[in-house]
This record gives structure tokens, sequence and C-alpha cells, in this order.
């Protein structure tokens, strides 16, 4: 069991051996709590904002923690 341990923290450290393509995650924003999801390449998030702009701070914040894991037509909006 140690090595597999120490495996993971091995792939964990190397970002571009994983490309998440689905994800759905509850974003805690300062108003309420937000579902994100990614699929099929496309973000969605249930804020005011996403639906006008398609984009929000939540959205990009995962970017953001996901950086290097995303497919290159996903990363789009987090400068």
């Amino acid at each position: 069991m140690i090595s597999k341990i120490a495996k993971a923290h091995q792939y964990a450290e190397q970002r571009d051996r994983f490309d998440v393509r689905r994800l759905e995650v509850t974003v805690r924003g300062n108003n309420g709590d937000h579902t994100v999801t990614l699929e099929q390449e496309r973000w969605s998030c249930d804020c005011d904002f996403f639906a006008h702009h398609a984009t929000c701070a939540h959205t990009m914040a995962l970017e953001i923690l996901l950086e290097g894991m995303l497919p290159e037509e996903v990363r789009y909006s987090a400068a």
C-alpha cells in the first residue's frame, strides 16, 4: 500500500497526466452556493453572471484550480 500512496503523490504532482472531461462542483460563493459543471468541453454555472456572460468567477476559479488538467478547448476564461 505504501508504494501505491507514493505513486499517487507522484501522479498528483504531474498535472499533465490528467485530462478532466466531466465535472460537477458546488462552489460556496459570497452570495450563496453555485453548481458548476463541465461537460462536453463546456462550462456551466447556475449564477446570474454566467447566464449573461458565459463565464463567471466560479468557472474561472475552477480553471485556475485545475490548471494543466483541462483540455485546451476548455481553457479560455482564466487569465
